[in-house]
């Protein structure tokens, strides 16, 4: 295996490399490459590609193809394809607006860890497009995701060796501060959320927990009120072109059976009268398939709608720093300080695993730490069952009860005894 370098132009160099035969043609095929830089540069990248020749990592470069064109391409043939219609079109926004914009210009194979790198320090910056600032360290992780993806596929499709990605360190998600609900503050909430026209579907996500999704997806079939119950099997989205798909949920832990409060239950149980009778106007009846929660003609409810509108509620009842999706944690914080176990507040809220549940929730109940260190008191024998166990001890071993030099024991054990069988 030879290979060699020669100048071009001042500060530019082409490396030349034979890398055998073609196994159908039998052609001689050789590697042409141009660095930038000193003749230092040049010999470290002819070294790198020998070494994955020699370890059979080496890919042939199709030089005219850029960063864009490959993830235009990995967006048509594999992403539509493959995954959902809103991961799609969320796929396609962020990659147009801000990956392809800023990466998009250099060759696929040209790609290396520093020009990414780079980029997360950009937008995390100033990265924003319609206001000054950085996007959120979840936003940028989320394009770091993706390029990974699109990078893996390429890999793949013997369009590269190596995931650049790999030798990057994303941002870290910061922790949203999950917002301390008192006793007044709920009372104002829910006094602000009366004066929507979605009252009842903020009540509901603040009784029940569910995802905003999942409750604009909930057919009058899902629901027994006799037993006061809901099941959660689906989840509504509404495209950029107004298409509304609704999907089953990604985890089986997300299909669950979640119990109603008897209030609201009742609550529901008056909701489907009064639409009822919309429908006896409007025609035609109401169905089993039809939207608990929708317009008058029974068309799905826009999620940005809803969530638009709550900001309204919130800034009413002087909380405006209240999200949507605050509901559900307000939720998950109220049954944790009644005493509920995790267990079923994940159950409820339809998280995979309990430990998820605790992490997110744990620190916003910091009564419970403490509560369970005075219950540690009440499990600890008393000092007179010590005493009594020590001195049979020390009748059956026939040790010497003397005085003890522990500190920690003296004072907190008071045996003598076991500190001598010890």
């Amino acid at each position: 295996m030879k290979g060699h370098i020669r100048i071009r132009s001042k500060g530019k160099w082409e490396i030349t490399i034979d890398v055998g035969r073609d196994a159908a043609t039998g052609k001689r095929m050789r590697h042409f490459e141009t660095i930038s830089g000193t003749k230092n540069d040049a010999r470290h990248r002819l070294a790198e590609l020998l070494i994955n020749i020699e370890q059979g990592t080496y890919i042939k470069q199709q030089r005219k193809l850029t960063l864009a064109a490959w993830l235009l391409q990995w967006l048509d043939g594999y992403v539509t394809g493959n995954l959902a219609p809103k991961t799609v079109e969320s796929y396609q926004h962020e990659l147009r607006n801000y990956i392809i914009p800023r990466l998009g210009g250099i060759r696929l194979n040209d790609l290396r860890p520093n020009h990414i790198q780079n980029y997360i320090a950009e937008v995390l910056s100033g990265g924003r497009r319609r206001s000054t600032g950085g996007l959120s360290h979840r936003t940028v992780q989320y394009h770091y995701r993706i390029m990974s993806k699109a990078l893996d596929d390429a890999i793949r499709m013997g369009l590269l060796a190596v995931n650049p990605c790999k030798g990057v360190r994303p941002p870290r998600p910061l922790r949203h501060d999950i917002p301390a609900i008192g006793s007044d503050d709920l009372a104002r909430l829910i006094a602000a959320m009366m004066g929507s026209s979605y009252y009842l579907y903020y009540y509901t996500l603040l009784l029940t927990g569910m995802r905003r999704s999942e409750l604009l997806a909930l057919r009058w079939r899902d629901l027994d009120l006799d037993l006061a119950s809901v099941y959660v099997a689906h989840s509504l989205h509404r495209l950029d072109d107004g298409k509304v798909i609704i999907k089953e949920p990604k985890t089986p832990s997300s299909r669950r059976m979640v119990d109603l409060p008897p209030s609201l239950a009742l609550l529901l149980r008056e909701h489907k009268k009064d639409q009822q009778l919309q429908r006896v106007v409007l025609s035609p009846s109401l169905k089993d398939e039809d939207f608990v929660f929708c317009h008058d003609d029974g068309s799905a409810l826009n999620p940005s709608t809803v969530t638009h509108s709550f900001s309204k509620v919130a800034v009413a009842a002087g909380m405006p720093y209240l999200r949507l999706h605050d509901l559900r944690h307000i939720h998950a914080t109220m049954l944790l300080k009644a005493g509920t176990h995790p267990r079923i507040v994940q159950e409820r809220l339809g998280h995979s695993t309990i430990a998820t549940t605790l992490d997110i929730y744990s620190h916003t109940v910091p009564g419970m730490q403490k509560a369970a260190a005075e219950r540690l008191d009440t499990l600890l024998p008393k000092v007179e069952e010590i005493e009594n166990v020590g001195k049979m001890s020390a009748e059956a071993y026939g040790v010497e009860c003397r005085p003890c030099r522990s500190r920690t024991c003296d004072t907190l054990i008071k045996s003598q005894v076991l500190c001598q069988l010890s």
